[in-house]
């Protein structure tokens, strides 16, 4: 009896064996691509963000750039995103105004957000706010002429430099994220420039510690806008 169980196994384990043999691999292929099929799956959202060295990732590790934290932030989140660090150590508003166009024909397609942070470097250097805002105004405005939607991150000026540059300054972000209907972080560094344990030994630039408190901050913000778009 046992024998007979046995044998009438084998025989069932051949019969399912051949009958997979069988099947056209096409045909299997096309059975599995049933469960993962494109309306079970959200699309992977671009993010660009296109920045200075606070973006680039200036005196840290592979992954500890801002783009790269906030990718995962994103991912904590929900949200499917690949975040593009367009950052450029040193770059000013003029820089990346020369360079936006380029970087954007580049991407594999239209960002579903830019996330945009420069001004730092013009500010270092005691440049002119209204060149800066000339700057800016150029970079945001071509962003929304494509239809990209915009989170500005923005700078304040170092207060020595007197009381006129620094309101001048100051006013530049909130007066474009106004013009423009984008999304505001008022102070990039914000909760980070005041802590040295948050800081790299040159005192300007967020070590990674940091990095996370600043992307923490404007993950959110840019979750929702990507939801928003979505939702559209």
């Amino acid at each position: 009896m046992v024998r007979r169980y046995v044998g009438l196994l084998l025989i069932l384990q051949l019969a399912v064996a051949c009958s997979q043999e069988a099947t056209p691999p096409s045909e299997r292929q096309s059975a599995n691509a049933v469960a993962i099929s494109p309306e079970q799956t959200a699309p992977e959202k671009l993010v660009l963000a296109f920045g200075d060295s606070l973006y680039a990732g200036y005196g840290l590790k592979q992954g500890e750039s801002f783009p790269a934290v906030l990718e995962r932030e994103l991912e904590a989140k929900g949200i499917a995103a690949k975040v593009v660090n367009a950052g450029v150590s040193g770059d000013t508003t003029a820089g990346g105004r020369a360079r936006l166009a380029f970087t954007l024909d580049g991407l594999e397609r239209k960002p579903d957000l830019a996330v945009v942070g420069l001004g730092a470097n013009d500010a270092l250097r005691g440049l002119d706010p209204a060149e800066t805002r000339r700057n800016l105004d150029a970079i945001i405005g071509e962003l929304d002429k494509r239809g990209i939607p915009v989170l500005i991150t923005g700078m304040m000026a170092p207060r020595n430099l007197g009381s006129d540059y620094v309101s001048s300054f100051d006013a530049i972000y909130p007066s474009l994220a106004k013009r423009y209907d984008a999304k505001l972080d008022p102070f990039f560094m914000e909760g980070v420039i005041t802590r040295p344990d948050l800081l790299l030994s040159d005192g300007l630039h967020p070590n990674d510690a940091g990095v996370r408190v600043m992307a923490e901050r404007i993950a959110p913000m840019a979750a929702e806008q990507l939801t928003e778009k979505t939702a559209d």
